[in-house]
C-alpha cells in the first residue's frame, strides 16, 4: 500500500507543466530566500559604516588637511582591516549558503500525475505536496488526502500534542508530520505563508544572543564612556595657549586614535566567520553562529541512541515465534507494505520480506514515538501490531521477559502480535496476543566511543536518552564504556514532580522508554540545575528537545523537521564532528578574550596618558604615526594571528571581568611609565620633541610587547616567532635611516634611549607581577 490515492479527475494529481508556468509568470511562487543571510551590500555597509570607523575617518580627514601624510597611516590600517572583515564574512556567507543547499529538505510535489522532489522555493500556488512522517510542512495549505495523518504544531502554538488532520483541514508552514501520511494543496506561498518570517529569522547568519558578543559590547560601552572625558581634556590641553596649531592638532589626533579599539568588533566577526568556514569544510552546517560559541560552553550532552551512537539503518537478525501462529512472516510483510513511510525498523523488515502478500488494509496506525507501536487492520486477517514488548504486554509476561533478556545484549526487540481491536479504535490496541519477537541488529558508529571519551576528558557529561528499551540502550552504551551504562533507568519510573527530576537525572547516565515530552522535560530539568545542554538527534521525537536545548544538533540524514529546528546540522552524519565544533567554539572564545585584552590595554594606556598629559598641560609626546607603528606591531598584526590560532582552553563565564582585570593594570602601568620617561627626558638639557618622544615610545613599546607576550601564553614555537618578529619592528625603524625619517624618530640622545629602555623594563616587570597576582586571585576566588 503506497501513499494515499489521489484522484487526478479532481486535480489532486497535481498541476500540469503549463499551469506551473502560468503561476511562475504570475509571481505565485514560494520566493522566500532559503537563508536570510546578509547581502554583499549589507556586509559592506556593516563593516564600513561603524561608529569607530566614523571617529577614525574624521581624524584621518583632519590629518589629510594639515599633513603630513605619514601621520595618516592609521586611516590606511582601518581600510585594510575593513577589507579583511568584508572578505571573511563573504566567504562565511558563501560557505553557509552552499551547505544550506546540500542540507535543505526537498518536499515531494505532484505534477502531471507524478511525484518528484523539488526545492521548497520551486513550489507554486495550488501545487499538491506529499507528506510523510518527519516531513516539515514548507508552505500553508489544505489537506486533500490523509492516512492517519498527525501534525505537530508545537513550534507555532506551543501545544505539544499532535493534531489529527483529515481532508479539508488546514496545515501551516513551520509545523511537521508526527505520524501518518497525506497530501495537501498549497494555498499560500512566499511571504504570505504563516511561518515564512519565523523561518527566515531562524536561519539567519547572525551574531545575536551571543555571550561573547555581549561581553565585547560591554567592553566597548566602557571604552565609550572613557573616551569622552579623556578626549575632551586632551583636545583642550593641546589647543589651549598653543601657538603651533598644526602641532597641537596632530597631538590631539595622536592621543585620540589609540583610544578607539577599532579592530575588536572586526576581529570578533572574523573569528566567527573563519570558524564557520572551518566547520563547513567538515560538512557541519552552522545555522546560527552563536551555536559554535554555545557548544563550547556546554557541560552536558544529551544523545539519542539511534542515529547518534548507532547507525540509522537496521538489519533483521531473527524472528522468534511464540505459539502456533502460521502467518508471522506474511503479517510482517503486510505491515511493512501498509506503511507508506516506514521507519528504520519497518524498513529492515521490508528488506527481509520484499514480497507484498496483498492483504487489504482497512485501517493503519503509523508508528508514533508517544505510543511506541504501529499496526494495521486487514480485511479477513484481523488486526496486527508491532511495537515495544514492555508497552504491549503486561508485566511478567513470558514474551516480555524473553524480550528483555535478548535486549540486554544490545539488540532491538519488537513484538508482533494480534490486537483485539481495530488499530484506529480509541482503545487500540487492547489486549495483544503475542505471535513473535522480531530481533533487529543496530550497528554502533565506529566513532561513537572516541567521541564519548573526548567528552569525558573535557569534563562534559553525556546522557543517553532513547525511546528504546532501557536495558537494550544500556547494553549499547556499555559496549562504548560509558560510565553508568550498567544501571539504565526506565523513564516511566522517573519522578513526575519537576522539582525532583534534576536529582534523578544527575544520578544516572542512560535512560530508556523516554517519550518526546519527557525528552523536553529532561532538557529543561538539566537547564534548571545550571547546566548548559546540547541535544543531538535525528528523529521527529527529538524536535521539541532540540528546540529547547541550548544547542540543538541534528544529523543530516534526520527528518527535515529536526534539521529545521537545530542550530547545527552534521551533514555527513558523523557524531565525531561534535568535538571539532566544541574545539572551534573554544578557539573563538579563548582567542577573542586574548585579543580583547590587547585592545583594551591600548585603550587604557591611551586614556590614562591623555588624562595625565592634559592635567599637566604638556604637549602630547607622540605623533599619530608613532602610535600607528606601536599599535600595528603590538596589537594589530599579532591580533589577527592570535584570533585565528588554535586554542583548547575551556570556556568560562566572566569574560568581561577577566579582560578588565588583565587590561586595566597593564594599561595603567604602560601609561604611567611612558609619562615618567617623557618627563625625565624632557627635562634634560638639549632635549627636543623628537628625543623625548622617541624615548617615551621605547618605554611604551617594551611594555606593550610584554603585554602581547603575556596574552600569547601558553607559548608555542610560532607564537614565540611572532613575538620576536614584532619586537624587532621598532629597533629596525630606529636603525634604518629611512625608518627614522619616516616615523620622525631620533637616536642622537643615547642617555634618553637608555632611560626609555630602563623604565620600560621596570614597567614590564610590573605587568608580569600584576598578571601573576590576577591569575592567583582568579584561581582562589570562590566560583
Amino acid at each position: 500500500m503506497g501513499a494515499p490515492d489521489i484522484d487526478a479527475t479532481t486535480s489532486t494529481g497535481g498541476l500540469t507543466a503549463a499551469e506551473v508556468q502560468q503561476r511562475v509568470d504570475a509571481g505565485q511562487t514560494n520566493d522566500v530566500p532559503a537563508r536570510a543571510s546578509r547581502s554583499i551590500g549589507d556586509i559592506i555597509r556593516a563593516n564600513v559604516f561603524t561608529r569607530f570607523n566614523a571617529i577614525i575617518g574624521a581624524l584621518f580627514v583632519i590629518i589629510l588637511v594639515i599633513g603630513p601624510i605619514q601621520d595618516g597611516l592609521f586611516g590606511y590600517v582601518i581600510v585594510v582591516n575593513t577589507l579583511i572583515g568584508i572578505v571573511q564574512e563573504w566567504r562565511a556567507k558563501h560557505t553557509l549558503e552552499q551547505l544550506a543547499i546540500v542540507g535543505a529538505a526537498k518536499p515531494r510535489v505532484r505534477r502531471d500525475g507524478l511525484a518528484s522532489a523539488i526545492s521548497a522555493d520551486q513550489i507554486v500556488l495550488d501545487d499538491i505536496v506529499e507528506l510523510g512522517a518527519g516531513d516539515e510542512i514548507p508552505v500553508d495549505g489544505t489537506v486533500v488526502a490523509a492516512e492517519a495523518l498527525e501534525v505537530d504544531e508545537s513550534l507555532l502554538t506551543g501545544e505539544s500534542d499532535p493534531v489529527t488532520k483529515g481532508e479539508g483541514a488546514a496545515v501551516l508552514s513551520g509545523s511537521f508530520v508526527a505520524a501518518g501520511s497525506g497530501a495537501f494543496r498549497v494555498t499560500k506561498v512566499g511571504k504570505d505563508a504563516y511561518a515564512a518570517q519565523l523561518a527566515e529569522e531562524a536561519s539567519k547568519f547572525t551574531l545575536v544572543n551571543s555571550q561573547l558578543r555581549d561581553g565585547v559590547d560591554q567592553v566597548l560601552r566602557i571604552v565609550t564612556w572613557l573616551l569622552f572625558p579623556a578626549g575632551a581634556l586632551i583636545i583642550y590641553s593641546q589647543l589651549h595657549d598653543n601657538d603651533d596649531t598644526r602641532g597641537a592638532i596632530r597631538g590631539m589626533v595622536a592621543a585620540l586614535v589609540p583610544m578607539v579599539p577599532e579592530g575588536l568588533i572586526l576581529l570578533t566577526s572574523v573569528a566567527f566567520a573563519v570558524g564557520v568556514i572551518r566547520l563547513g569544510q567538515r560538512q557541519c552546517l552552522v545555522q546560527e553562529l552563536p551555536a559554535v560559541e554555545a557548544l563550547a560552553r556546554v557541560d552536558t550532552v544529551c544523545a539519542d541512541k539511534t542515529g547518534t551512537l548507532t547507525e540509522n539503518g537496521m538489519r533483521l537478525s531473527q524472528v522468534k515465534r511464540i505459539g502456533e501462529v502460521d502467518d508471522v512472516e506474511i503479517a510482517l510483510a503486510a505491515l511493512a507494505a501498509a506503511d507508506p513511510r516506514p521507519n528504520a525498523s519497518l524498513q529492515a523488515i521490508a528488506d527481509a520480506y520484499p514480497e507484498n502478500p496483498q492483504w487489504t488494509a482497512t485501517a493503519v496506525a503509523p508508528f508514533s514515538s508517544a505510543r511506541k507501536w504501529s499496526g494495521a487492520t486487514f480485511a479477513e486477517h484481523g488486526s496486527w501490531v508491532l511495537g515495544a514488548p514492555d508497552v504491549l504486554l503486561r508485566p511478567g509476561a513470558d514474551a516480555r521477559i524473553e524480550a528483555e533478556t535478548i535486549g540486554a545484549q544490545g539488540l532491538r526487540v519488537l513484538l508482533l502480535g494480534r490486537a483485539e481491536t481495530a488499530v484506529d479504535a480509541v482503545m487500540a490496541p487492547g489486549v495483544v496476543t503475542p505471535a513473535a519477537l522480531v530481533v533487529l541488529e543496530q550497528k554502533i558508529r565506529a566513532d561513537a566511543q572516541s567521541t564519548l571519551q573526548y567528552f569525558a576528558g573535557q569534563g562534559i557529561d553525556v546522557k543517553v536518552i532513547s525511546g528504546d528499551n532501557a536495558i537494550s540502550v544500556g547494553a549499547v552504551a556499555a559496549t562504548l564504556e560509558l560510565p553508568g551504562a550498567d544501571n539504565p533507568v526506565d523513564a516511566r519510573q522517573l519522578p513526575a514532580d519537576a522539582a525532583e527530576l534534576p536529582a534523578a537525572l544527575a544520578a544516572a547516565t542512560v535512560f530508556g522508554r523516554v517519550t518526546p515530552a519527557q525528552k523536553r522535560e529532561m532538557v529543561g530539568a538539566l537547564q534548571s540545575a545550571g547546566h548548559t545542554v546540547a541535544m543531538t538527534g535525528d528523529g521527529v521525537n527529538d524536535v521539541l528537545a532540540l528546540k529547547d536545548a541550548d544547542v540543538g544538533v541534528a544529523m543530516g540524514s534526520g527528518s527535515p523537521a529536526t534539521r529545521a529546528v537545530a542550530q547545527i546540522v552534521l551533514l555527513d552524519n558523523k557524531f565525531a564532528t561534535l568535538p571539532y565544533v566544541v574545539a572551534e567554539g573554544r578557539r573563538v572564545i579563548g582567542n577573542i578574550e586574548r585579543v580583547a585584552a590587547l585592545f583594551l590595554t591600548k585603550t587604557v594606556y591611551s586614556v590614562f596618558l591623555a588624562i595625565l598629559i592634559g592635567a599637566l598641560g604638556l604637549p602630547y609626546p607622540f605623533l599619530p604615526r608613532h602610535l600607528t607603528l606601536i599599535g600595528g606591531l603590538t596589537i594589530g598584526i599579532p591580533a589577527f594571528f592570535l584570533a585565528l590560532a588554535p586554542n583548547a582552553e575551556r570556556a568560562r563565564p566572566g569574560f568581561v571581568g577577566r579582560v578588565v582585570r588583565r587590561a586595566a593594570p597593564a594599561g595603567v602601568v604602560a601609561g604611567a611609565a611612558t609619562l615618567i620617561t617623557y618627563l625625565l627626558v624632557r627635562n634634560d638639557a638639549g632635549a627636543t620633541d623628537a628625543r623625548s618622544g622617541t624615548a617615551s615610545l621605547i618605554t611604551l613599546f617594551v611594555i606593550a610587547i610584554w603585554v602581547l607576550a603575556v596574552a600569547a601564553r601558553p607559548y608555542e614555537l610560532w607564537k614565540v616567532a611572532l613575538i620576536v618578529v614584532m619586537a624587532l619592528g621598532l629597533p629596525l625603524a630606529l636603525v634604518v635611516p629611512y625608518g627614522r625619517k619616516f616615523f620622525a624618530l631620533s637616536i642622537s640622545d643615547g642617555h634618553g634611549l637608555l632611560v626609555g629602555l630602563a623604565v620600560g623594563v621596570i614597567g614590564m616587570l610590573l605587568v608580569e607581577i600584576a598578571w601573576r597576582i590576577g591569575n592567583r586571585w582568579a584561581v582562589t576566588r570562590p566560583s
